[in-house]
């Protein structure tokens, strides 16, 4: 049985190019820090790995107003960690009250 995609959007109030700074930011972070595959190309990118025993497969794409992730779900089990922790890390990083400099990349 092939699971459905888990897709959620989260909005930012930045403009395009500095919400996409900061992802691509995240990524590092989820690279150095996880050791998640990330492909990014400025404005989208996809990812794959673990965190702790949940795979994270998926895409996130900036938009202007929104950042849209589309991924495999993990279960029922995960889901709702998933989604928080992936809710979570875009809260910090489009935080516009947060210098990009001052965003973890490690």
């Amino acid at each position: 049985m092939v699971r459905p995609d888990m897709q959620f959007d989260y909005p930012h109030t930045l403009e395009k190019s500095d919400a996409s700074e900061r992802i691509g930011a995240l990524c590092s972070y989820l690279f150095n820090r996880h050791g998640i595959s990330v492909d990014w190309d400025g404005t989208s990118g996809t990812f794959d790995g673990k965190y702790l025993m949940v795979k994270i497969q998926g895409k996130m794409v900036v938009e202007a107003t929104r950042v849209h992730f589309d991924g495999k779900d993990p279960g029922i089990l995960w889901r709702k960690k998933a989604i928080k922790y992936l809710k979570g890390k875009l809260e910090s990083y489009l935080d516009p009250t947060t210098l990009v400099t001052d965003l973890p990349t490690r």
